[in-house]
């Protein structure tokens, strides 16, 4: 151990120690709190910004790797914390005052003076430099135990547990799965829309252009480069929508809100976009919130026959994590199926990020569509 690194874990379990009392004050308010539905959330997540706190503080103690912790897991390490940061204040604390006194009993033997009634007789002398000796060596142990301790209390309390790494394994198999089968699916979406849209308007347009070639007549020919154009525009218009359908390129530039507002614009019907975040969200999730309003507008348009949607994109706190809520709301004939193309489709998507999509559509409507993004 170079004493840097002895510099550092002592740093490491000093700052562990001065955050006990605020720790235990923490959890003695949070006990009667958690009881009351208001303000459950806020205590998970105060736990959770401590623990946070406290795992970048065993950076010093060399490192954990631990995340995605809930926040009940985070709130049981705290519990189990405290205890270790008791007795790590305690050690250095009588590492504090063996090395001042053995600082003063060194400094008056070398001036040749007694200390406390005791001279520097020889044997006195190297009866005290083996129990000092001694001592140290039962002070570093004990704070290479410390650190040990702290190490394997954040892996196991913040860790998964092996039925948790199971479970994990199975879903990330599941979303894997669920991924490819949607990149599968969006690819085939995309054919049919090139093939059925842009090709169809690229023959007619190649068909009216070899008209205009072969035309004598000024009319005539006028009037083709006319359609010729029309049909160019729309090939153009249905290039640019399926473009968007693979990626929203203006959530890169516009932002999530204004994106958004296109898929209002473009819907053909009274959209009410109730946009509530102050701070934009991850990529992944922007991406996500897209496709779900987007699919979601689309489907109330084409199958729901309504006549006005509702999108409320929003945040709040879940389990501890901060979580971008998007619900979108039609007054069509309902009937919507999760299990169809678009919405598992979705499903998979919010999945991937491992956040959930709610569909509630009864037979008369309304259809409401709740997809729950984490942006931990």
């Amino acid at each position: 151990m170079t004493v840097r690194t002895a510099v550092r874990a002592l740093a490491g379990l000093a700052l562990g120690a001065l955050a006990v009392p605020a720790e235990l004050l923490f959890l003695v308010a949070a006990a009667p709190l958690l009881r009351v539905a208001a303000a459950r959330e806020r205590v998970l997540a105060g736990a959770r910004r401590l623990a946070g706190l406290q795992v970048r503080r065993l950076d010093l103690l060399g490192g954990v790797v631990v995340s995605g912790y809930d926040a009940r897991r985070a709130l049981r390490y705290l519990a189990w914390r405290w205890p270790v940061g008791v007795l790590a204040a305690l050690v250095l604390v009588l590492l504090l005052y063996g090395s001042v006194t053995g600082a003063q009993l060194t400094w008056h033997w070398v001036r040749g003076e007694e200390f406390d009634g005791m001279g520097p007789e020889p044997v006195l002398v190297a009866g005290f430099a083996v129990w000092g000796l001694v001592l140290l060596f039962l002070e570093v142990m004990g704070l290479v135990g410390l650190v040990v301790a702290e190490r394997e209390l954040a892996l196991r309390t913040l860790g998964p547990s092996p039925a948790d790494l199971r479970r994990r394994i199975a879903e990330l198999a599941e979303t894997r799965a669920g991924a490819l089968a949607a990149v599968d699916q969006e690819r085939r979406r995309i054919e049919r829309d090139l093939h059925d849209g842009v090709q169809q308007r690229l023959v007619a347009l190649a068909v009216l252009l070899g008209r205009a070639r072969r035309g004598r007549s000024p009319e005539l020919l006028e009037e083709l480069l006319g359609q010729a154009h029309a049909e160019a525009q729309a090939a153009v218009a249905d290039l640019r929508e399926v473009a968007w359908r693979v990626y929203p390129s203006g959530l890169d530039t516009l932002g999530l809100e204004e994106a958004l507002a296109g898929v209002a614009g473009r819907a053909g019907l009274p959209v009410e976009l109730r946009y509530g975040l102050r701070e934009r969200p991850p990529g992944p999730v922007e991406t996500a919130a897209y496709f779900v309003v987007s699919e979601a507008v689309t489907n109330a348009v084409k199958h729901a026959a309504a006549g006005a949607v509702t999108v409320e994109v929003g945040g709040r706190v879940v389990e501890g994590t901060e979580t971008v809520v998007v619900r979108v709301t039609d007054d069509g004939r309902g009937g919507a199926d999760p299990a169809g193309t678009g919405l598992s489709g979705l499903a998979r998507r919010v999945a991937a990020l491992d956040g959930r999509l709610l569909v509630d559509s009864p037979a008369g409507g309304p259809t409401v569509v709740v997809a729950e993004l984490p942006c931990g």
